[in-house]
């Protein structure tokens, strides 16, 4: 190098580049270093810049500052190539030799050009309105020196001086033109003027403005440093990371919509998932393995090179020229490993995250798509959020799999050179942890299959729990249920009980093996007969780390492939699932009469595929268009399976459906209504574009015009999470109101009349089932047989199976129960007035109640803002136990003290060693450069405790006794043993600790959860509490716990390596400080972002999972109304939204990771060039260099994972924020004074049942109109009562302040004399019963349904069936024993009625409160029921809000509520004969009902 340098600067050998001659810096100094350098980082810098994308008007002219700059640039690329003339041309014109001055020139014009072009890419793009890239500007000005010491070359020379030279008079005119050309650039750049059209100047976001798009378009330099991330990082620091439209939008290859057009060219029906993964995604990921091949090598380099570099240090025989390429080698090598290793996380990090998007997609397509065999709900949420994640770690474990085993070959290798033979022993038992680590994955692995069942269990009873949470706190069974889903979150932690000590058993193995195996192959070393030496000890300790490493991530790695398997079998058994197929479900030739819409020929249907489930079979049925069939029969007949069959929701066994005009869908409106969490008019245009005079029609034929007039903000009023808001008639007529909207030819009504009084369905028959349905073909399932006078045809079914289909004279009367006429008029009452515990009153109060003026009443999920405060560290430190917190930091301190130690005690034992050397004045054997080098380089890396062996270098220590190393190796296994025991101590405490953590945080929210009140889950999704207990408790369980180990441990390595350094090497402490303030300003920047994304990836996770509960509650009616392609379309834009925050917080953490590393790679080069500087000036102690760069390399490792894993635990901590949040921060209900009083009571102190109510006044809310205003009545023990009123009266409020659903806000209620505000909420509850409107059912056994506390005998409880008229239906389900299914799906909607009444008939209470039980029972069965309940509740007292007003004739008395208020209180008769009371009046609006309908 030294000849070559010589040979073009025309100097000695000697001194081949001086940097001073004579007055000034060395032309050749000047040229090459001054010069060429700054020109080629120019030339690069502007290359980087050329993909820069354009600006939407780039076609606009450039402002004066980029033009000016643009000429100067282009005259800078003119200039060199000019200057080459004079010089090229006979005599030459100096002031160097001709081959220094053409690659001077030749750099400075292509350096120039480039910058010329990068410039006008520039302009043309939104930097336009901007300087520019200050980085650019500033390397512009880089070559401004020489260009200087070029002229005062000139005026020392004297050029201008006669006789005056044409050549170098030449040069310096060019010289002097390209100084003004800088400066004009520089002016340029200073004043960048307007341009001739003014730009427009928008904000950085302006209202609606999106953000950028990240990465698209960015140059090189941009993406491998992710300068694109700036202004998000920015906007995070300035804490403007307030929602997820804040984030950069995704680049074009991770957008949702992009991926769902690449997996659909790869899918074809009954594709292999991870087929269709590998075709779309897996050329790109495999070829990343390039990347991290090209990564592993370099991680070998930097060993080999500090070796290389320390023994030309030590020998000081080599040219200076080597040692300066081992220093730049050393920096090479450390900066392209870093950029390489930081660009294959980040690349393998975006494939994962196209992996996701499709994954995802596909399962939403998928459930979109599902035929009638559907998972659970929370097993498909588990899908999403567990599976899906677990799937897509194998892109992180299938490189790792084949990059450890070469790890671990090229180790191997490198031990062999240094021990020989004796490597053997070690390796053996290196290998004998495979199988034992293998065992242990093994085990993890199925103990992980068997939690996740758990887990999928205890989500799906919370998801069924919530959704029936009323109806748990009218019974008081919060205990009960909650002691279930622990029992269901006992059975996962057991499970995790054993994952997490397996974990500790692997990490005792991991940090205690290196000791273990380097004592046996020192022992089998001197065994063999060979001398221990210091470089050997110390690098066969190096290369044994080196080893563990693969050997013990090993087992990891295939766990994660193995996980992922399982995750991916479970995906498939999924996406396998028959879909609904229309094609082959209905006949494809239309029916065959042109007049027919529906024809039905001997099919036969069945919930399942086999047919084992109940079957509808239906031998002949012809549909004429524009006709009202209606369809009767007893409960649990098949009514509505037979709609089902016709929408194709069911499995066509054999047979022919044949439906006319099919593309157009039905309109379909289900027994249980189905609401969407979004406005009134939002779910009844349900997507359709809106048309105000269609719009009206359909409110008024559906009567909803009164009811939206009482609403705070009209038909913009928000409903709850499945209408939750609503009284069931509001639910039945706005899904009615939907389909009616639809405009479509067949309509498919399943007992949308059940639900509303007479009134109202006086009007739903007339104004939209005979009125603005009248042209259009209707099946209407209903008890209601009286509406079905002016059907045209009416079917009858009987166990499945269509028995008679005739006009109704025929058929109504094998039905019907011919009550008196009063009874049958009023059967149908009032169910729109007063409905279930969330009716029509609830309309105006409860939603109210949650609703602020605007009519939101979804409250934003809340998000912290700022750090993760100490409150939460705290609640983890209180969650875990702080006497267990305090034992595993004891034992941590304790490990790391024992490392210590042991690695003292080796430094010892070389001091030792290196006397005995020096007595015995043995002559050092000869030794190879490498064997010496890359000793000392392994020992340096890799070893803490290397700390005196450079410093005294020993090819060859003396023979030593053998007792004296026996001596040594004793004390040094020792102390190793002891290190070993508290390896083991910290790892069996902290799996005990994060155990309790997890139990106890998961108890905390359960029970804080079950004692909210009701207003909290009316106005919160079900997703957003379902997140906290799958997603949040998750993290707590698993991944916070491994990466709170992972900081602990970095933690402790710190602070031993900090003490070793204070004592063997105090000077390298003054690096310390600027180094800390470097690293804390960087990590601070990352985590005011870091955080910030992470909350908002857990706050756009909830709509995901909401959506697709959501999606899966309503497939029947999203699929008859065609709305599936609008809900895969928000579905996209949901995981749009995920995605942006998913992928923006892994960019954000590369970002810090190249950070990082670059700032150890700078470290490293740094002590390497001053340690070159010194060995020049012979100054240089290579002990101490060498040492410098070892610590140098190992602290800046420690510093960079403690900040990453330091904040992976504040952003894993966001979740046990969100946990703490709902535990400590949720409205609990009040409970009772606990006064001497209610203690004297004891158990049986209801023995009466008399309710009497004082001035009893509810508001909801300050401000908003009393719901019951100064209530003031007395129910007598055994009495009676039929409570009735129109919508908003205040029915429902008074159970909500009876059962303390509610607290009011004066008055009290007292029962037999006791006030009720003073007892405990589950005292008060056990000795009151309710029959709920809406029937909840939770999946499990008949028993549980009936009894969950377990109270009553089989006895009592088929008892109680019985009287139900409920036995034969259980008895061929499997009995008491027999499984209900999710929701109690497999019973129809009146069954599961009588199931909830049967719970009243078991319960002893004084008081019973009916809540129109009966909507979806025949009449006869209705019959039988009363009766029933008027022997079983004789003595007991009944408030009954009635809905069909022969129950409430046959009551003691009547209450009639108006506006809040008691109106009227008398016997039914007393009423009746008033003329002008308002029961008056109800039971006239409803007796013309049933006549108008006759």
């Amino acid at each position: 190098m030294e000849r070559l340098l010589a040979q073009l600067c025309g100097t000695s050998t000697l001194q081949p580049l001086p940097v001073w001659e004579e007055d000034t810096t060395g032309h050749c100094f000047t040229q090459l270093v001054l010069s060429a350098l700054p020109h080629a980082l120019l030339s690069v810098l502007s290359v980087c810049h050329w993909g820069t994308p354009r600006s939407p008007d780039y076609n606009l002219p450039c402002s004066p500052g980029w033009r000016l700059r643009l000429t100067a640039s282009f005259l800078l690329s003119i200039f060199p190539l000019l200057d080459l003339l004079p010089v090229a041309l006979p005599p030459g014109a100096g002031p160097g030799p001709i081959g220094l001055e053409v690659l001077a020139g030749g750099v400075a014009a292509v350096a120039w050009i480039s910058h010329t072009l990068a410039l006008w890419v520039l302009a043309h793009s939104p930097y336009g309105h901007s300087r520019g890239p200050l980085a650019l500007a500033l390397a512009a000005f880089l070559p401004a020196p020489a260009l200087v010491l070029t002229l005062l070359w000139h005026c020392q020379r004297g050029t201008l001086l006669p006789p005056l030279l044409p050549g170098p008079l030449t040069r310096l005119c060019l010289l002097i033109m390209q100084l003004a050309a800088l400066l004009a650039y520089g002016l340029g750049w200073a004043v960048p003027g307007e341009p001739q059209e003014p730009w427009p100047q928008e904000p950085l976001l302006s209202e609606g403005q999106e953000p950028e798009v990240a990465e698209d378009g960015e140059s090189w330099l941009s993406r491998f440093s992710y300068a694109w991330l700036t202004p998000l990082l920015a906007r995070g620091a300035r804490g403007e990371l307030r929602q997820p439209q804040d984030i950069c939008r995704l680049p074009q290859r991770l957008h949702p919509a992009y991926l769902a057009c690449v997996i659909k060219t790869h899918w074809q029906e009954g594709a292999q998932l991870w087929r269709v993964l590998y075709g779309a995604f897996g050329q790109c990921y495999l070829s990343l393995g390039l990347l991290k091949l090209v990564g592993t090598m370099l991680g070998f380099s930097g060993p080999l090179l500090l070796s290389l570099l320390v023994g030309f240090l030590e020998e000081g025989q080599e040219p200076l020229s080597n040692g300066l390429l081992y220093a730049l080698g050393l920096a090479g090598g450390a900066v392209l490993g870093a950029v390489l290793q930081n660009q294959y996380g980040y690349e393998v990090r975006k494939v994962t995250l196209q992996a996701r998007g499709a994954v995802l997609n596909i399962l939403y397509r998928k459930a979109l798509q599902l035929g009638p065999r559907r998972p659970p709900a929370g097993e498909a949420l588990n899908l999403l959020g567990t599976d899906s994640e677990r799937l897509l770690n194998f892109s992180g474990s299938f490189h790792e799999a084949w990059g450890l085993p070469l790890q671990l070959a090229i180790t191997l290798y490198l031990l062999h050179q240094q021990v020989g033979v004796a490597f053997v022993g070690g390796l053996i038992l290196a290998l004998l942890l495979v199988p034992v680590n293998k065992v242990i994955a093994t085990r993890i692995m199925a103990s992980n299959q068997e939690m996740l069942q758990y887990k999928d269990a205890r989500v799906k009873l919370m998801t069924e729990l919530l959704s029936g949470i009323r109806v748990i706190k009218f019974f008081g069974w919060e205990q009960a249920l909650g002691a279930r889903v622990e029992a269901c979150r006992a059975q996962e932690l057991g499970r995790l009980w054993v994952i997490k000590y397996l974990d500790a058993a692997c990490v005792y193995l991991w940090a205690a093996l290196p000791v273990i195996i380097s004592i046996v192959i020192f022992i089998t070393y001197v065994l063999m007969g060979n001398q221990l030496t210091a470089t050997k000890v110390f690098t066969a300790l190096a290369l044994v780390r080196m080893l563990i490493l693969p050997l013990n991530n090993f087992p990891w790695v295939i766990n994660g492939l193995l996980e992922a398997k399982v995750s991916l079998d479970r995906i498939q058994r999924f996406l396998d699932l028959p879909n609904q197929n229309p094609k082959a479900y209905y006949s494809q030739d239309p029916p065959t009469e042109p007049s027919t819409v529906l024809e039905l020929h001997e099919a036969l249907f069945s919930w399942d595929p086999v047919g084992t489930s109940q079957e509808t079979f239906i031998s002949h049925l012809e549909v004429k268009k524009g006709i009202l069939v209606g369809i009767v029969g007893k409960v649990g007949c098949g009514k509505s399976s037979l709609l089902a069959a016709i929408t194709g929701e069911l499995h066509r066994l054999r047979g022919q459906v044949a439906v006319w005009g099919l593309s157009k869908g039905f309109g379909l409106a289900t027994q249980e209504p189905w609401i969407q969490f979004a406005t009134i008019r939002d779910n009844i245009l349900f997507g359709k574009t809106f048309d105000a005079q269609l719009y009206q029609e359909v409110l008024e034929a559906c009567a909803l015009n009164d009811d939206l007039s009482i609403l705070p903000a009209g038909d913009q009023t928000e409903v709850g999470e499945k209408g939750v808001t609503l009284s069931g008639g509001q639910r039945a007529r706005i899904a009615l109101a939907r389909a009616v909207y639809q405009e479509k030819e067949l309509y498919l009504l399943d007992d949308p009349l059940a639900a509303v009084d007479a009134d109202v369905a006086n009007h739903l028959l007339h104004r939209c089932i005979l009125g603005m349905l009248s042209h259009t073909t209707r099946l209407l399932c209903t008890h209601r047989t009286e509406y079905l006078e002016k059907a045209d045809l009416v079917l009858l079914m009987e166990a499945g199976c269509l028995v008679q289909a005739g006009p109704p004279s025929e058929i109504l009367p094998l039905v019907q129960t011919a009550p008196k006429v009063w009874a049958e008029d009023g059967q149908e009452s009032d169910s729109a007035t007063a409905q279930s515990g969330r009716n029509p009153e609830k309309t105006k109060e409860g939603v109210e109640a949650e609703e602020s003026t605007s009519g939101r009443l979804l409250q934003e999920e809340s998000k912290k803002e700022g750090a993760v405060a100490f409150h939460v560290y705290r609640a983890y430190w209180k969650a875990m136990g702080q006497g267990l917190a305090l034992a595993i930091l004891f034992s941590l301190l304790l490990m790391q003290a024992t490392r210590n130690a042991a690695d003292w005690w080796l430094s010892h034992w070389i001091s030792q060693l290196k006397e005995t050397k020096n007595s015995s004045q043995e002559a050092p054997a000869p030794t190879t450069l490498y064997s010496a080098g890359f000793l000392s380089a392994q020992l340096l890396l890799f070893s803490p405790g290397s700390i005196y062996t450079s410093v005294f270098p020993l090819p060859k220590a003396a023979p030593n006794g053998s007792s004296d190393i026996r001596f040594y190796l004793t004390v040094y296994a020792t102390i190793a043993g002891v290190n070993s025991l508290c390896t083991l101590l910290r790892a069996v405490l902290f799996a005990a600790g994060t155990l309790q953590a997890a139990a106890t945080l998961h108890r905390r929210l359960l029970c804080r959860v079950l004692m909210a009140p009701v207003t909290f889950f009316n106005s919160t999704p079900t997703g957003r509490i379902l997140n906290r207990f799958s997603s949040d408790v998750a993290c707590t369980d698993d991944s916070l716990p491994f990466i709170l180990n992972i900081l602990l441990a970095n933690a402790a390595g710190l602070l031993g390596l900090l003490a070793v350094l204070a004592s063997g090497l105090p000077w390298l402490l003054l690096l310390l400080p600027p180094l800390s303030i470097i690293y804390y300003r960087v990590q601070r920047h990352y985590r005011a972002s870091s955080r910030e994304l992470r909350r908002l990836g857990s706050l756009t996770l909830s709509p995901l999972y909401t959506h697709l509960a959501d999606t899966l509650a309503g497939l029947p009616v999203l699929r008859a109304a065609g709305a599936a392609d609008r809900f895969e379309e928000e579905n996209q834009r949901l995981l749009e939204l995920n995605q942006r925050c998913q992928f923006a917080s892994s960019a954000t953490m590369q970002w810090l990771d190249i950070r990082l590393q670059l700032m150890g790679a700078a470290v490293v080069s740094a002590i390497a060039g001053i340690a070159l500087v010194q060995h020049q000036q012979g100054l240089a102690n290579p002990g101490l260099v060498g040492l410098s760069l070892s610590y140098a390399l190992s602290l800046t490792g420690l510093l960079s994972g403690l900040v990453s894993s330091f904040t992976q635990t504040e952003t894993m901590l966001v979740s046990v924020e969100r946990l703490e949040e709902y535990s400590c921060d949720l409205p609990q209900e009040p409970q009772g004074q606990q006064s001497q009083e209610s203690h004297q009571l004891g158990t049986g102190w209801l023995t009466q049942g008399s309710i009497e109510f004082q001035d009893v006044v509810l508001v909801y809310r300050p401000g908003l109109p009393n719901a019951l205003d100064g209530v003031t009545f007395c129910v007598q023990p055994g009495e009676k009562l039929g409570i009735v009123g129109r919508t908003g009266s205040g029915k429902s409020s008074l159970l909500l302040v009876l059962f303390r659903l509610l607290e009011p806000s004066s008055g009290r209620v007292l029962l037999d004399g006791v006030d009720t505000s003073q007892l405990e909420l589950a005292e008060l509850r056990s000795q009151l019963s309710i029959i709920p409107q809406e029937p909840f059912l939770f999946s499990g056994t008949v028993r549980e349904n009936l009894d969950p506390q377990g109270l009553f005998e089989d006895r009592a409880l088929w008892q109680a069936l019985e009287q139900c008229h409920l036995s034969e239906v259980i008895i061929s389900m499997g009995g008491l024993d027999g499984e209900l299914g999710e929701g109690g799906r497999s019973l129809s909607l009146g069954q599961r009625q009588l199931l909830c009444l049967a719970r009243a008939l078991l319960t002893d209470a004084k008081i019973l409160c009916i809540d129109e039980a009966t909507a979806s029972v025949d009449q006869k069965t209705d019959q039988l029921l009363q009766q029933t309940i008027c022997k079983r509740f004789a003595n007991k007292t009944v408030l009954t809000i009635a809905h069909r007003l022969n129950t409430i004739l046959n009551s003691d008395r009547v209450l009639v509520l108006q506006a809040g208020r008691v109106v009227e209180l008398d016997s039914p008769a007393t009423l009746r004969n008033q003329p002008h009371s308002l029961f008056q009046q109800l039971l006239q609006s409803s007796q013309q009902g049933a006549h108008s309908s006759s």
